[in-house]
Order: structure tokens, then C-alpha cells, then sequence
């Protein structure tokens, strides 16, 4: 992968979507092993509906970590300067996501290029789950 070509973006430019698949109970497990978060209204559907939700919910980080995909799909993962999501709903099991990127600004200072993208996870009806900034070093 080659670093990002600033005169070759353009604001309101779209990234590539990444479509990732309907989440399921194995992926929120295998999640919790992965990352030590052991939350039950992650893995437990009873404990999380006494909890007052509907059932099992992902991790919000989870879905960040989807937002991270397409981040490094983009860019090599040196020339990020920074990744934040602000986390906006939650994610059921069943949801399918696609994670979306769109050019923000593009500046150059004291001669280095910088490229700032707005990234989302959204559902299917267009539900934004996580959004924030991908802000990387261009050339």
C-alpha cells in the first residue's frame, strides 16, 4: 500500500464502503476472549434484558475496531496521526454493518500534507453506530 497522494484526494471524495457481516453471539464472544471485556450484556442475553435492553449488545469498541478496518484499508497504518470514534447507538446482534468514509479537509502546514476523513459505522437503515476522524499524514 502506498501512502496517501494528497493532490490525488479531494474533499467529499468516498472511501471504499466495507460491508461486514450481520453480527452474531460467536463474534461477540470470541470479542470478549480477544479483548478481556467479560461485560454480560455482551454474552449473557437474560442478564442484559434485566439490564433493561432488548437482548445481548455488541461492544462498542468492537465496532470501533470494524471502523478501524477501513481505516487501514485506506492508509498505512504509520501515517495515522489519529483515529477517535464517538460511539452514537447501540448494536444489536443481527445488525450488519457498513463502515463509510468521506474526505473532510485536506491542508497543507509548513510543508506537511495532512488529509482528514469522517468515519461511520452505519446499519442497513442508515443508523450511524460510531462516528469520528481519521486524520492521516499525506504525501
Amino acid at each position: 500500500m502506498a501512502k496517501i497522494n494528497f493532490d490525488q484526494v479531494e474533499v467529499g471524495q468516498s472511501l471504499t464502503p466495507l460491508e461486514i457481516e450481520p453480527i452474531t453471539h460467536a463474534h461477540l464472544v470470541r470479542y470478549a476472549g480477544a479483548s478481556g471485556d467479560f461485560n454480560p450484556i455482551h454474552n449473557d442475553p437474560d442478564f442484559a434484558r434485566k439490564a433493561g435492553l432488548e437482548g445481548t449488545i455488541s461492544h462498542g469498541m468492537y465496532v470501533m475496531a470494524q471502523v478501524g478496518r477501513l481505516c487501514t484499508t485506506w492508509a498505512e497504518q504509520k501515517d495515522i496521526a489519529y483515529f477517535g470514534v464517538t460511539f452514537k447507538a447501540m448494536t444489536k446482534l443481527g445488525e450488519k454493518l457498513t463502515i463509510v468514509g468521506t474526505i473532510k479537509k485536506k491542508f497543507e502546514k509548513d510543508g506537511k500534507k495532512t488529509v482528514t476523513v469522517l468515519v461511520e459505522a452505519k446499519n442497513e437503515a442508515g443508523e450511524v453506530k460510531a462516528g469520528g476522524d481519521l486524520v492521516v499524514n499525506a504525501e
